[in-house]
């Protein structure tokens, strides 16, 4: 895996990589929150209450400040919270009449993982490269 990525970064270049990867981001990232508002809504509670909306959003609200100021560290830790919403979307996807909506969340979450890892990695690489070249 080191050596497919070390080839890519040779071939496209470390500043492509970072954007393409800060789009999957970004991308996995709000699909993921609105299915996540979606879902929250839908629930059988009180209809008045947006607690569930909350308890399901706020994690990853969280981590809005780190995304805005493309922190590496920030995306790594967001990287292994979204493998919790990975686990939380396949388990409502085996809910009688939620597959759909567990199985998008779980491929926002994959996606979000995904993108996260990728631009850790390749932001602090970029930034390396800034500092050494200045």
């Amino acid at each position: 895996m080191r050596r497919w990525l070390e080839e890519q970064e040779a071939q496209h270049g470390i500043d492509h990589l970072t954007a393409r990867s800060r789009q999957l981001v970004l991308g996995g990232y709000i699909v993921l929150l609105a299915l996540l508002a979606l879902s929250g809504l839908t629930m059988e509670a009180d209809n008045s209450s947006l607690t569930p909306v909350l308890i399901r959003t706020l994690p990853l609200v969280l981590f809005l400040p780190s995304i805005l100021g493309k922190r590496p560290r920030g995306h790594a830790w967001l990287a292994f919270v979204s493998l919790l919403y990975f686990v939380q979307g396949v388990m409502v996807a085996t809910l009688p009449g939620q597959g759909l909506l567990g199985g998008a969340e779980a491929l926002a979450a994959l996606a979000l993982f995904t993108g996260c890892m990728f631009y850790a990695r390749f932001r602090s690489r970029q930034l390396k490269l800034q500092h050494a070249n200045p």
